[in-house]
């Protein structure tokens, strides 16, 4: 009876799983609404680019790769977060299939997302400093600051993750 009952409670619970998949799914949905985005701040800069100078067009297409960057960041996210947390995906033999697809470990994404988020943070700081006589010092300063949290924060990660590792793997 004990047995059994035990059985029975670690099959819910391994079943539980299937309850992140409406999260992944909300984000492919979220990746729907950046295409959507992108292609609205593509669609505006198309028409005034023989107009701009050289740095707004500079600017926005920093914008563009900024969304592309939050795109793979969710493409990331959705795919191994799913395939460590929920369930492989079965792409059969294509070989479209990316190579990192099913090799990114909980750590590996953890990397990933903080890496992203540091070149997001560089972006948003680059395209400050394109126009830094209209910015105010003290926000310059925070944005600054920010941006270190991030890059301290994503080289503190890493380096707990090797402290983790076994002796002799090679990550």
């Amino acid at each position: 009876m004990e047995q059994m009952l035990e059985r029975i409670l670690e099959s819910l619970i391994f079943r539980s799983r299937w309850l992140l998949a409406p999260f992944y799914l909300g984000l492919v949905g979220a990746l729907g609404l950046l295409l959507i985005k992108f292609m609205q701040e593509f669609i505006h800069l198309a028409p005034h680019v023989l107009e701009m100078s050289e740095n707004h067009m500079i600017l926005m297409v920093l914008s563009l790769i900024d969304l592309s960057l939050a795109g793979n960041l969710l493409v990331i996210v959705i795919f191994s977060g799913y395939e460590n947390f929920v369930s492989k995906i079965d792409t059969g033999d294509s070989e479209d299939r990316p190579d990192w697809m099913g090799k990114v470990d909980f750590s590996g994404l953890k990397l990933k997302l903080i890496a992203s988020i540091v070149a997001i943070s560089g972006i948003h700081l680059l395209k400050a400093f394109m126009d830094v006589d209209k910015l105010n010092k003290e926000n310059l300063g925070w944005m600054v600051g920010i941006h270190m949290v991030f890059v301290i924060s994503g080289v503190l990660l890493a380096w707990m993750d090797k402290l983790h590792e076994p002796p002799g793997s090679h990550h």
